[in-house]
């Protein structure tokens, strides 16, 4: 039996998926990979979400088509799905072999060898960056600044914008976590913020400081980073 495909594609934004936009390259990519087996693709799927985002619905329904038919998933760029650890994790445990178009060599048993490799290469980046940061701070502050805001000290832009992006990198990383939980719970009939901040609460889920208790306008803060991203 010939081997079958399933094509998953991944833009950024909403504006790129009307446009094209980045589509049209991925999709050649594609094309150029798979050469004369392009004719055996039973399925495409787009998706329209930020790489930092674990909640994909098509890239979910990609992958339950590549099991049902039992064919591999393609995708042009390794990008294109994502940098995250855990994401990279589940990946592996959908049972599907996963080919990306400019890594043709990865497939079966070596393509799931080279993704726990992508995994522990992303996991090892991430400790980094964040090491780099506290160390950055660390010096910082030997040096006399002051941090956690501007309190007449000098504080270097630097210093300043390195601490801003983590607390926004661990805000959406919260943020991304809760999806789901919030998702079902808007699907129960939760229309307003404080039905779903006492649900939080009641369940027992800390807030991105650590809080027991979830007022309203923390949900809607959530949610409205979610909303951007």
């Amino acid at each position: 039996m010939k081997r079958r495909f399933v094509a998953y594609y991944r833009v950024s934004t909403r504006k790129q998926g009307q446009s094209g936009l980045g589509l049209d390259a991925q999709r050649a990519a594609v094309t150029n990979h798979l050469g004369d087996e392009l004719a055996n693709v039973i399925a495409e799927f787009t998706e329209v979400e930020s790489g930092r985002r674990n909640d994909r619905p098509a890239l979910d329904e990609a992958l339950t088509a590549a099991r049902l038919h039992r064919a591999a998933l393609v995708v042009a760029k390794v990008d294109r799905l994502t940098r995250s650890v855990g994401f990279l994790e589940r990946l592996l445990e959908a049972g599907v072999d996963v080919r990306f178009a400019d890594l043709p060599a990865i497939e079966g048993p070596t393509g799931r060898f080279m993704l726990q490799q992508m995994a522990a290469v992303a996991e090892l980046e991430a400790g980094l960056i964040s090491a780099r940061t506290k160390a950055a701070l660390a010096a910082a502050k030997a040096r006399g600044q002051q941090l956690g805001g501007h309190r007449g000290g000098t504080v270097s832009k630097q210093t300043r914008a390195m601490g801003r992006d983590e607390q926004v990198k661990q805000a959406q990383r919260r943020a991304n976590d809760l999806a789901p939980l919030l998702k079902q719970l808007r699907a129960q009939g939760m229309e307003s913020t404080t039905e779903v901040a006492r649900a939080l609460t009641a369940m027992g889920i800390p807030t991105a400081r650590g809080k027991v208790r979830w007022s309203a306008p923390a949900v809607a803060l959530v949610e409205a980073r979610l909303s951007r991203d």
